[in-house]
């Protein structure tokens, strides 16, 4: 039990690492909590909600993983090196691509009661005079 506890404790060292010393993880963040919470105030079914949540946590995950590797090429070489520059850009464009599938994901669960939203704002509107 106690290497359980030992291993939990340093994932979350490893977490608070993430979240403390990397910008865009902090960013990804407070989008994915301010998606969450459109998604509870337009009504987004259970289904939506755990497409989005999905989307937000591989989001988090990649750029985990990319920290990680980032991290550990530092290790490895303390000189720029191509092949090691080659590696930290992989791994960013890992966590582009999982960024633009949150992005599709968040405009095909909140795009239509949005826009639903959005039309029934714009209807309400008075015709101006004239």
């Amino acid at each position: 039990m106690h290497k359980v506890i030992a291993s939990l404790k340093y994932a979350f060292l490893g977490l608070r690492y993430c979240f403390v010393t990397q910008r865009n993880m902090m960013i990804h963040s407070v989008i994915g909590v301010l998606v969450l919470i459109a998604a509870r105030v337009l009504q987004v079914s259970w289904v939506g909600f755990l497409f989005l949540l999905t989307a937000i946590f591989s989001v988090l995950v990649t750029e985990t993983f990319n920290t990680a590797l980032e991290k550990s090429i530092d290790l490895f070489t303390g000189e720029r090196n191509r092949l090691a520059q080659s590696a930290k850009d992989i791994a960013a464009g890992a966590v582009l691509l999982t960024s633009a599938y949150a992005v599709i994901v968040g405009l095909m669960v909140l795009g239509p009661p949005l826009w639903t939203l959005l039309l029934s704002i714009l209807v309400s509107i008075p015709a101006a005079p004239g």
